[in-house]
């Protein structure tokens, strides 16, 4: 993805200049966060620069000790919005749930293995053991899955053992050698990565050759439909506030000096791993093209069925926000 720092910074300016300013009657965002996420990054930049309170809004940050307590705050009315995949807000509103989501991060993963490793390629794993985070309906398990079959006609789920478990775990597993490759979240790869690991295929070039437009946003906001009806200048206010912490952290690598200590980094490597990892995942500034998205959504309901998507076989209207 080609970043274009000027024009982000132009937006920022134009943000800074014509926000409104925070009064007495602004309203206060909640938002639902695992208190170890890579959002933070994003989330203490708004607080620290204010860009909240130049977007007319106040946002107040609830630190969670997991991912399904974020979910149950935002779902029980306690949080006004958290970070999910676009995938499960598709299933919440093919449920009745009237969600909606605002694009935060392309960042996907891919499939690395140990420096000295002899895999080139996919059916190199024949017999091999991969670590997988985040469990069977992985999403980056399963595109890499179908592009498998599709360029090396390979049934990469029959022809290897898969080891499922916690990123951190996942993570440690291949420090250890104890896994022959791995597919994780992008920040464990991207510290695999300043390690000296080497990627097999990543998952933007496996959705590009199944079809997938690669820059679909994965990630975003979820706010309810509710606030984006009734309290419209509040998401605008959300995803502009999101926008212009990206202008930032695009462009100035100050800013991410002072995130440094929350990064939890070994070293200068891992530090600038991600750092790259986070530019490279910032979504162009256009809607989300949902035709794409109806792609991809119909790939993820084939490998992943019902237990992935629920009931809904194509993508539900109304998943993207679409600003005013």
């Amino acid at each position: 993805m080609t970043l274009h720092p000027g024009r982000l910074l132009a937006a920022a300016l134009l943000l800074a200049a014509t926000a409104w300013p925070l009064g007495a009657g602004a309203e206060t965002l909640r938002f639902a966060t695992l208190k170890t996420g890579t959002v933070n990054w994003e989330l203490d930049t708004i607080k620290h620069y204010e860009l909240d309170k130049k977007a007319g809004f106040e946002m107040e940050i609830l630190e969670m000790a997991g991912n399904p307590a974020t979910r149950i705050a935002f779902q029980g009315g306690e949080a006004d919005s958290m970070v999910a995949d676009w995938l499960w807000v598709a299933r919440q509103r093919a449920e009745g749930k009237d969600y909606v989501f605002i694009p935060y991060s392309t960042a996907v993963g891919g499939l690395l293995v140990a420096p000295d490793s002899p895999v080139q390629k996919l059916s190199d794993l024949k017999g091999g053991k991969i670590g997988i985070a985040g469990g069977p309906l992985d999403k980056s398990w399963l595109i890499l899955l179908a592009y498998a079959k599709k360029t090396e006609g390979l049934d990469l789920a029959a022809e290897t053992e898969q080891v499922f478990g916690a990123p951190p775990l996942i993570f440690q597993n291949a420090l250890q050698r104890e896994i022959d490759a791995t597919i994780n979240f992008w920040h464990f790869l991207a510290k695999m990565k300043a390690k000296g690991f080497r990627e097999v295929v990543s998952v933007t070039e496996a959705s590009t050759a199944l079809g997938l437009d690669p820059e679909t946003p994965l990630l975003g906001y979820v706010v309810s439909g509710d606030l984006v009806n009734n309290k419209p200048e509040l998401a605008k206010g959300l995803a502009e506030a999101s926008r212009a912490a990206k202008t930032l952290l695009a462009t100035d690598d100050a800013a991410w000096e002072r995130l440094r200590p929350m990064m939890n980094v070994a070293d200068a490597a891992e530090f600038e791993a991600l750092k790259a990892g986070y530019r490279a995942g910032i979504p162009g500034e256009d809607s989300v093209d949902v035709e794409a998205a109806r792609s991809m959504y119909a790939l993820m309901a084939e490998l992943g069925g019902e237990e992935l998507v629920g009931a809904a076989k194509t993508l539900p209207d109304g998943v993207f926000y679409q600003g005013e």
